[in-house]
C-alpha cells in the first residue's frame, strides 16, 4: 500500500491490543491504536472512595448493560444465560479483573484427541511456551513455583500471596479430602515491580482497579512502553468496518470519532482486539460486495462456537469470623484436582475450584452471596448470621464450543455507533452443566469439612460473563476455522483476530494470560513477515 496512514492498525487497546502495540511498535513498526472508550484516572477509582461499594453497582458496575457509560457497546443479551461484562477503556477488562492470571494446561490444546470432544489447536502448548514467559515477566506474576498440575518450567518470579483465614480453613479441608490445591498465580505485585507500580496492601475488592498500581492492567504495564516506542492510541474512536481490497486484503478501517463524525484510516495490516464479542460484530458489519456474508467468513463460523465459562458457586457459613470481605478478590487459591478427564464422573473434561472472598456490607445485605438477607425484624440478627462470616467456593467448568452459542447482529438494538448491536445466543453446554454439578457437591462436601453449618448453591451465576472466546477460531483447515496458527484470516491477507475470539476451546481456566500470549506471538509473525 503506497500511501498507508500506518503500518498497523489495532482495534481495541485492552489486553490483547496493549500487548501487540508494544510488540509491534518496539519492533519498529508505525502502529496506530483505536479505543472506543478512554483512560481511566485512578483518583476517580471507586477504591478511593467512602462509596466504593454503591459505584462498584453503578459507574463501575462489570456490566455495560447496568454501567451504560459512554462508549460502552451495548450487547443484546436477553437469549444468552450468560451476560456479558466488559469494558471499554484504555487497559480494557483489565481494569476491572481480580488478575487470576494461569496458564492453559498441555490438554486444554488437544482434547479432541485426548478426550474426543472439542477439536485441537492448531498450535501446542510448547507454541505458546516463550510468550508465556514474556507475557509473564511484563505484567508480574505472584504465586508459588512447583503446582504439580502444570510441567516443571513454570517459573512465577514475585512471593505468593498470603492466604486469607478463610481460605486457609478450607485449603486444610482439601488436605483432609486428599484434594490437591495451590496458592492462585496472581497478576498482582506482592512485592514491588515494574515501573513505578508498588505492592498490594490488600484492601481490595481488587475489581475496583488499584489505587497502587499494584494490579497489573495493560494500561499500566504495557501502554506507557509501547507510546514510548512510538505507538500512537487515538481514544474515542468506534470502529465501524474492516476495509478490504479487491485483492481480498486487508487495508484500513472506517471509523467515528467523538463527534459522530467519520474518518478513514489504511494500513496493510488491521490488528481486531476487541474481545469476542466486539470482533465478531465488526466482523460481520464488514460484509462487503465480496464476502457478504461477513468479512473472513468463508467458513460461517464468525460469531459462532461462543464460549464464556459457566460459573457456579457454594458459599458455606462458619460460627466465627473469617472476614471474607477483606483482602483480593482472588487471591486464595485455586484446586485442578478434578481438572482432567475421568470417565467415571460421566462427563469429559472438567473444572476449577477456587477458593473466594466475599462483598463488603452493602452487596452482603442485597445478596451478593447468592441470597439476599433477610429484611424486617430478624435484619440485624441475619446480617450478623452471614457478613463476615462466609466465604465460597467457585466451579469454572470447561466450556466446548457449540456452533449454536454465537454472536449475531441484533435485530432489534442499535449501538450508539447508529450500528446494529451484537446479539448473544448462549446456552450452557450439557457437558459443562453435568461439570457444575458434580463441582457444587464437591465444594459443599469441601466447606462442611472446613466448619460451615450451612451451605448453599448458585448453580449458575448469570453475571458472569468475564471471558468472552471462540468466534473466530484459529485452524489449519479455512472450510472449518476462521484464522490459521498466527490468528491471521484463511482469506483475508493482512487481517488478524488476537483476542479470545481466536480459541478453539475455553479450557477451564482464566484466559487473559492465553489471549495475551497468542497476541505476541501473532505480533512476532507480523514484525518477521513485514
Amino acid at each position: 500500500m503506497e500511501f498507508a496512514d500506518a503500518d498497523v492498525i489495532i482495534v481495541g487497546a485492552g489486553a490483547a491490543g496493549a500487548a501487540v502495540a508494544w510488540r509491534l511498535s518496539a519492533g519498529g513498526l508505525q502502529t496506530v491504536c483505536l479505543e472506543r472508550g478512554d483512560w481511566q484516572q485512578r483518583e476517580d477509582m471507586p477504591a478511593t472512595s467512602d462509596e466504593w461499594e454503591t459505584l462498584r453497582q453503578t459507574k463501575w458496575h462489570p456490566s455495560p448493560a447496568q454501567r451504560k457509560l459512554p462508549f460502552d457497546l451495548e450487547i443484546d443479551a436477553q437469549d444468552s444465560m450468560i451476560k456479558p461484562l466488559a469494558c471499554a477503556t484504555v487497559g480494557g477488562s483489565t481494569i476491572m479483573w481480580s488478575c487470576h492470571f494461569p496458564r492453559f494446561h498441555p490438554s486444554d490444546f488437544c482434547t479432541q484427541t485426548l478426550d474426543g470432544v472439542g477439536d485441537d489447536w492448531p498450535i501446542t502448548y510448547d507454541d505458546l511456551l516463550p510468550y508465556y514467559k514474556l507475557n509473564e515477566k511484563m505484567m508480574g506474576v505472584s504465586g508459588l513455583a512447583g503446582n504439580p498440575s502444570y510441567p516443571s518450567d513454570t517459573p512465577v518470579r514475585l512471593p505468593p500471596m498470603p492466604l486469607s483465614k478463610g481460605a486457609r480453613r478450607i485449603a486444610s479441608a482439601f488436605n483432609i479430602l486428599g484434594w490437591s490445591w495451590w496458592p492462585a498465580e496472581l497478576a498482582i505485585n506482592s512485592i514491588p515491580y515494574g515501573d513505578g507500580r508498588g505492592s498490594c496492601v490488600h484492601c481490595g475488592p481488587c475489581e475496583l482497579n488499584c489505587p497502587h498500581g499494584a494490579k497489573a492492567t495493560s494500561d499500566l504495564v504495557y501502554w506507557p512502553l509501547a507510546i514510548k516506542a512510538g505507538a500512537r492510541l487515538v481514544t474515542r474512536a468506534r470502529v465501524i468496518k474492516v476495509l478490504s481490497d479487491q485483492n481480498d486484503a486487508a487495508c484500513g478501517v472506517v471509523y467515528k470519532d467523538n463527534s459522530g463524525t467519520e474518518h478513514k484510516l489504511t494500513a496493510p495490516v488491521v490488528v481486531l482486539a476487541g474481545n469476542a464479542i466486539g470482533s465478531a460484530r465488526l466482523l460481520h458489519l464488514s460484509a462487503n460486495r465480496s464476502n457478504p456474508d461477513g468479512l473472513a467468513n468463508h467458513s460461517g463460523l464468525v460469531g459462532k462456537r461462543l464460549m464464556l465459562h459457566p460459573l457456579a458457586r457454594v458459599t458455606g457459613l462458619f460460627k466465627d469470623r473469617v472476614d471474607g470481605h477483606k483482602g483480593l478478590s482472588a487471591g486464595t487459591f485455586v484446586s485442578h484436582h478434578f481438572y482432567e478427564t475421568d470417565p467415571d464422573r460421566g462427563f469429559r473434561r472438567g473444572f476449577k475450584m477456587q477458593a473466594l472472598g466475599t462483598h463488603g456490607p452493602a452487596l452482603t445485605a442485597l445478596g451478593s452471596l447468592g441470597r439476599r438477607v433477610e429484611w424486617g425484624s430478624n435484619h440485624h440478627q441475619e446480617f450478623e448470621r452471614h457478613f463476615g462470616r462466609a466465604y465460597s467456593i467457585s466451579i469454572c467448568s470447561d466450556d466446548m464450543p457449540d456452533t449454536q452459542n454465537q454472536v449475531v447482529l441484533s435485530k432489534t438494538m442499535v449501538a450508539d455507533d447508529g450500528l446494529p448491536s451484537a446479539k448473544m445466543i448462549y446456552k450452557i453446554p450439557e457437558e459443562a452443566r453435568k461439570a457444575l454439578d458434580f463441582g457444587l457437591d464437591r465444594a459443599t462436601t469441601a466447606l462442611r469439612e472446613a466448619g460451615c453449618y450451612e451451605t448453599f448453591e448458585t448453580q449458575s451465576l448469570p453475571d458472569a460473563g468475564f471471558h468472552l472466546m471462540g468466534t473466530a477460531r484459529m485452524g489449519d483447515d479455512r472450510e472449518t476455522s476462521v484464522l490459521n496458527e498466527w490468528c491471521e484470516s484463511h482469506e483475508i491477507k493482512g487481517l488478524f483476530v488476537v483476542d479470545g475470539a481466536a480459541f478453539v476451546t475455553a479450557a477451564a481456566v482464566n484466559p487473559t494470560n492465553t489471549i495475551q500470549a497468542l497476541a505476541l506471538r501473532a505480533a512476532d509473525h507480523i514484525l518477521s513477515s513485514d
